[in-house]
């Protein structure tokens, strides 16, 4: 067992019940505190300086660089791979564990969370976007196409994919324009630009990788979690009506790549270790590079809140992360069996995660049925899809025997059209 996982762990920082981030968490983020930006990981309430313990020596036995923590992003720390991440990991359980007395007293590592701001924890240099629920799937299908034959042909053969744009991938809490383009009304002949006016969240997680592969290698299913640090919260914007038009038959462009959030906490594969669960089976039989054994899905509890301009959140969405058909080893297994190399910080999303009934719909597109069922707010309003001045939250979090694993918060804020 990893000890770090022990749920028996209590931590001399006082950790508020019910809180995200336990002593068996202890996830890998990126802060400003005052003039200095440096890695850190989340305690209970706490930021706590890892750049800090690591010049006072509590990190000496791992031989670690003496800047590795002052870099600005986490590239190079995980670029030495899944047995560091654990080594440190496994360190900071046991210095801030309640038995241990080596850091007690010393307050000069912990700050408030509510102090800091949170960056981005990487340099994302590629990103890719799957579309891996069958069930999110399915109901596009049958939106847009055949509702018998909402699948098409290669979706149950192969994990769909297609690379997205990392510039424009933004930390929780960015707010950003509402996007324009060509898009096409149903009663008009020909397209029209415009702002968006079918602007959509995409409730996602996804993974970030950890070393370099080569040109030409490929990763197996076996061999795909070594190269996977952990997970983040991710929110695909999506432009519905701008989708719709530009999509045949390259997929989605300008409807996407306007901006893209993440939840600023990696939280650890070793982390989610205890909350493994089978995924759905998978008929007809996947050829043998994407097939797996063991449990490769996790069971992280999903919700989204959509809160207008000076009005209430309400939620509108609760999914599970176990119910994706295609799992992250097979997401990475097939990316690279053409030869295609990866990069430390690499961001691979799932696509949306819809659940089985209707209020665990990952999108306003699916929960409103393409505008045909509007959602009631708490102001007496009313969203088919999100109004300026809407803010998105998503939340996520593992839970089982009383132990709670989580990922804080993803958020974002729409802002009217430039």
């Amino acid at each position: 067992m990893i000890q770090a996982n022990n749920p028996t762990l209590k931590s001399w920082v006082t950790v508020p019940t019910g809180s995200d981030f336990p002593i068996q968490n202890l996830p890998f983020g990126i802060f400003r505190y005052r003039d200095q930006i440096t890695a850190g990981t989340a305690l209970g309430d706490y930021v706590i300086d890892l750049a800090y313990l690591h010049d006072q020596g509590h990190f000496a036995a791992l031989s670690l660089p003496a800047d590795i923590f002052r870099k600005g992003i986490l590239n190079d720390f995980l670029a030495m791979g899944r047995p560091v991440i654990r080594a440190v990991r496994e360190r900071l359980s046991e210095l801030l564990r309640d038995d241990n007395i080596t850091l007690q007293g010393d307050t000069r590592m912990l700050i408030p969370r509510a102090d800091v701001q949170m960056l981005m924890p990487v340099r994302i240099g590629n990103y890719t976007d799957f579309y891996s629920s069958e069930e999110h799937a399915t109901n596009v299908g049958s939106m847009f196409r055949d509702p018998k034959n909402a699948l098409l042909p290669n979706w149950k053969h192969l994990p769909v994919g297609y690379h997205g744009r990392a510039s424009s991938i933004v930390v929780s809490g960015t707010s950003f324009h509402r996007p324009k383009g060509q898009v096409k009304p149903p009663d008009v002949e020909q397209p029209v630009f415009s702002p968006s006016r079918k602007l959509d969240f995409e409730l996602e997680v996804a993974f970030i990788t950890c070393g370099d592969t080569a040109l030409g290698d490929s990763i197996s299913t076996a061999a795909a979690e070594d190269h996977i640090a952990g997970f983040v919260l991710f929110n695909d914007w999506s432009a519905r009506d701008i989708q719709q038009w530009e999509y045949v038959p390259l997929g989605p462009f300008l409807a996407k790549n306007f901006a893209s959030t993440i939840s600023p906490w990696i939280v650890t594969l070793d982390a989610l270790e205890p909350f493994r669960v089978a995924g759905p089976e998978q008929e007809p039989a996947v050829l043998p590079y994407l097939a797996f054994t063991g449990a490769r899905n996790f069971d992280i509890a999903l919700d989204v809140q959509l809160r207008p301009a000076n009005g209430e959140s309400v939620t509108v969405c609760r999914s599970n992360f176990k119910y994706m058909y295609w799992n992250v080893c097979q997401q990475l297994a097939h990316h690279t069996v053409n030869g295609c190399n990866i990069q430390t910080g690499d961001l691979y999303a799932s696509g949306t995660i819809s659940g089985p009934s209707p209020g665990s719909f990952g999108s306003l597109l699916e929960l409103s049925w393409n505008g045909q069922k509007p959602l009631p707010m708490a102001d007496g309003t009313e969203r088919t899809f999100l109004a300026d001045g809407d803010s998105i939250t998503i939340r996520g979090y593992a839970e089982k025997n009383g132990l709670r694993i989580g990922f804080g918060e993803c958020s974002g804020t729409v802002l009217a059209a430039r």
